[in-house]
C-alpha cells in the first residue's frame, strides 16, 4: 500500500515522501495516528503544495534571523548595579535582564532563553555573551556591568518630574493680575448701571 508520510519517521522516511508499506502497518499505525495518508493523486498534490509553502516560510524566517544576527553582532549592553559585600553585586544580572536591554537596543524582542549567559552575573566587568538564534547563528554581544546607583537616580528623576508638573499647574502672576483687572471692570460696569438720586426740586 502506498502512503504519503506527513511527518519524519526514523527508518521509514521524511515528510512528503511516498512510501510502500504493508496494509496492516498503514491501517493500524500510520493512518490512525495521522502520520500518513493514502497516496491518491489529490493527496499527493495537496501535500506537495503544503511542503512548498513550509519551505518558503522557512526561507523567509531564515532571512529574518540572518538580518537579526547582523544587528545583534558586536552590540554592547551596559548595566549599573549597586555593590554588596565581597565585591559582589547587590543582586545579579540575569538572562532576562540582558534580553530586555538587548530588545530595547535593537528594536526587536529577544527571548531570554536565547541568551547563553550560563550563571547569573554577580560581579562588575565585561562579559562576552552568545545569543542563540539558531544552531548556526550565534551572534556575540558584550555585557558591561559597572558600579553605580541606578535605582536612586531613577527616583530622583521621578521627583524632578513631579515638581515640574506641580509648577505647571500653579497659575503665574500674570494670570492673577488679569483676574484682578477683570474683577475691577465688572465692578465699574455695575456702578454705571445703578440709577443716580433724583435732584431735589427748588
Amino acid at each position: 500500500m502506498k502512503v504519503v508520510l506527513l511527518e519524519d519517521l526514523p527508518g521509514k522516511g521524511k515528510a512528503g515522501e511516498i512510501k510502500e508499506v504493508s496494509k496492516g502497518y498503514a491501517r493500524h499505525f500510520l493512518l490512525p495516528r495521522g502520520l500518513a495518508l493514502l497516496a491518491t493523486p489529490a493527496v499527493i498534490k495537496q501535500v506537495e503544495s503544503s511542503l512548498e509553502k513550509e519551505k518558503l516560510e522557512e526561507s523567509i524566517d531564515r532571512d529574518k534571523l540572518v538580518e537579526l544576527a547582523q544587528q545583534i553582532e558586536g552590540k554592547e549592553i551596559r548595566f549599573k548595579a549597586r555593590m554588596g559585600a565581597g565585591e559582589r553585586l547587590f543582586g545579579s544580572i540575569t538572562a532576562a535582564d540582558v534580553a530586555e536591554e538587548l530588545s530595547q537596543a535593537i528594536g526587536s524582542v529577544i527571548d531570554k532563553k536565547k541568551i547563553d549567559i550560563g550563571e547569573s552575573l554577580r560581579k562588575t566587568g565585561s562579559y562576552e555573551v552568545a545569543v542563540k538564534l539558531a544552531s548556526d547563528l550565534n551572534p556575540q554581544i558584550t555585557v558591561v556591568i559597572e558600579e553605580g546607583k541606578e535605582k536612586e537616580k531613577k527616583t530622583e528623576k521621578k521627583a524632578e518630574k513631579k515638581t515640574e508638573k506641580k509648577a505647571e499647574k500653579k497659575p503665574g502672576k500674570k494670570a492673577e493680575k488679569e483676574k484682578e483687572k477683570k474683577a475691577e471692570k465688572k465692578a465699574e460696569k455695575k456702578a454705571e448701571k445703578k440709577p443716580g438720586k433724583k435732584k431735589e426740586k427748588d
